[in-house]
């Protein structure tokens, strides 16, 4: 059952959008409007607009829009009944019962419950003489009882049922436990062909690092493989996606870290990388949680922090992860800096060799990223052979010809030219020259996609790129209809949701159908649950749009013609492919509709 939509008009009038979002962007005054610069991406002129009129914001930057629920749900990491909630209580409010939304908050909630009660088993064990050797494992790793205690480290038994056992004498169902992704359901067929089904605890003889998120509940866990031992797979198993955990939209310790207070947050690899900086002093320390670095991380870090100082191990691997985080950070508009360890692999055994005040040092001495990619450009370069310079020095060019900073181009230009003997105006002749084939290569791809546009997918509307046409006569109907709510009866007397082509806007013209028929003016927050917030980015890009302003029957006269032009084209194509009792009813359709107003 979905919210009144009293209650939704009410939850929004009693957290103003301006107040709300204040509290997270900077916002000044633009006539009517407001602006600042997003908290969703990074970027130095404010293209993130608040309208206080009606409720919403939308970025031009980044695509990011929606109502007050959307923000808090995207700057908060909440899900729609979280955020809902969320701001019930801080306008007073009740929300009201729903047997769906109450099912759902049960099972989170209980997940929750069972994460915890899970991690207090894991910490209970290793301390016992039993799982003696888990704690033997953090100690042998250099990390202090009051470091264990505070990451609330454990260790799971090496036995396939004792979790389990455990929790379902505390009272967890075992749809729970799978849910929680702490117990594994599977099933096994014999040789007579009889299927037997059975569970069994997820982790087992491993160390286990829990994982707290933002709000300081335990979400999921990451289990280590005990030293030697090889019969219980990879060396890090991680909780899968659950109602309470998606991997790529957390990170590991970033509950502490963000409550440091300083500018920069360091990335690392490892959980113990992050738990030995900590214990070392660097409390903002983070790292991804058994994925690569994502999108979504880089956006969830640059709430929290002005720049980001990329450490990885030193290895192949530790290269590809910093060449993938930077290149991210930089897609967000994340200012960022390079750290690398000489004589360790990763920063806990940096740590552990050279002590808190080396590792301040090289912190630093961090690398720019300009200066970092001159250094990597001479992966696989024997500088030592005889075009070995010159083939580096090339790919140095291209480097500071992508800076798009003449200044900064000159300078480093200089050092090179001192570092290898080669004349700076040499150097400078080719940057420009590598930069005016970057603008060129630029332009063209720009004119090709005016010229010949490519078919670009559209994740909110897949079918989009099929029928642009038909989905140009769809969005003005609805933006008609959004803004002008007294052609409701004109709009409905010709044009069913069937008429719509894409599955989409069949659902948004059904959902403001809805919402005008019920009394109601077409607000955002109407849209309620039954909208993700990509889907509610792009209904406030329509509704921000200028389409329907003027001339509102001219444009609804003129995109019902469209439509109806697209409809019949459809049809007509999909008549080869139709049965003799199929071409018979459709041609009833079409005699029906020549004899009708409406389309059908």
């Amino acid at each position: 059952m979905a919210l009144p939509q009293e209650f939704l008009m009410e939850l929004k009038y009693k957290n103003d959008i301006e107040t709300v979002l204040s509290s997270s962007v900077d916002l000044k005054r633009r006539g009517s409007n407001l602006v600042g610069l997003c908290p969703f991406h990074n970027e130095k002129t404010p293209s993130f607009t608040v309208y206080p009129e009606n409720g919403s914001y939308y970025c031009f930057g980044c695509g990011q829009g929606g109502d007050v629920i959307t923000f808090v749900m995207k700057n908060e990491n909440l899900d729609y009944m979280d955020a809902v909630r969320k701001l019930a209580d801080r306008a007073g409010l009740k929300v009201p019962d729903s047997e769906h939304d109450d099912k759902e908050l049960k099972l989170k909630n209980d997940v929750y419950d069972a994460n915890r009660e899970a991690a207090k088993f894991f910490n209970s064990y290793m301390m016992s003489p039993e799982g003696r050797a888990g704690l033997d494992y953090f100690l042998s790793r250099g990390l202090s009882l009051k470091t264990i205690t505070r990451f609330g480290l454990g260790f799971a038994p090496n036995d396939w049922h004792a979790l389990e056992e455990h929790l379902k004498k505390k009272g967890f169902s075992q749809y729970v436990l799978q849910q929680a992704d702490l117990v594994i359901k599977s099933s096994k067929t014999d040789e007579d062909g009889n299927t037997k089904t059975y569970t069994y605890d997820k982790f087992r003889n491993r160390a286990m690092f829990p994982i707290i998120n933002l709000h300081g509940k335990v979400i999921g866990f990451c289990g280590r493989a005990m030293p030697g031992d090889d019969k219980q797979g990879g060396k890090y198993v991680n909780t899968a996606d659950t109602p309470v955990f998606k991997k790529s939209h957390n990170m590991y310790a970033l509950n502490f870290a963000k409550n440091v207070g300083s500018n920069q947050i360091i990335l690392v690899e490892g959980n113990i990388d992050v738990i030995a900086l900590h214990q070392a002093g660097f409390e903002n320390t983070v790292a991804a949680l058994g994925t690569s670095f994502t999108e979504e991380q880089a956006r969830l870090l640059s709430r929290y922090t002005k720049e980001v100082i990329i450490l990885m191990d030193s290895d192949g691997a530790g290269e590809k992860a910093t060449d993938r985080a930077m290149d991210i950070l930089s897609a967000q508009g994340v200012s960022m800096k390079i750290v690398r360890l000489p004589k360790a692999k990763d920063p806990d055994e940096f740590i552990k060799k050279f002590g808190a005040g080396a590792f301040e040092a090289r912190l630093e001495k961090a690398f720019s990223e300009v200066e970092y990619r001159l250094i990597t450009a001479a992966r696989g370069i024997d500088l030592a052979a005889p075009d070995g310079k010159s083939k580096y020095l090339i790919k140095a060019c291209e480097v500071l010809a992508k800076i798009n900073n003449p200044i900064a181009a000159e300078l480093y230009a200089g050092k090179l030219s001192e570092k290898y003997g080669v004349s700076k105006d040499a150097l400078l002749t080719n940057i420009k020259e590598y930069s005016k084939k970057q603008t060129w290569n630029k332009t063209q791809k720009e004119l090709d996609t005016i010229i010949m546009p490519k078919p670009q997918k559209n994740e909110v509307n897949p079918q989009k790129h099929e029928y642009r046409r038909a989905v140009a006569a769809e969005e003005a109907i609805i933006c008609v209809l959004m803004k002008h709510p007294n052609l409701l009866e004109d709009v409905m007397q010709k044009i069913d949701a069937e008429n719509m082509i894409t599955e989409f806007s069949k659902r948004l013209y059904r959902k403001i159908i809805s919402i005008l028929t019920s009394g109601h003016h077409f607000d955002l927050v109407l849209l309620g649950g039954e909208f993700s917030p990509e889907e509610i980015g792009y209904v406030t890009k329509l509704q921000t749009s200028g389409l329907g302003d003027e001339n509102p029957q001219r444009v609804l006269n003129d995109s019902i013609k469209v439509m109806t032009e697209e409809r019949e084209r459809l049809d007509k194509t999909a008549v080869t492919d139709l049965s003799d009792d199929e071409w018979a009813n459709l041609m009833q359709k079409i005699s029906k509709q020549k004899t009708g107003n409406k389309l059908t």
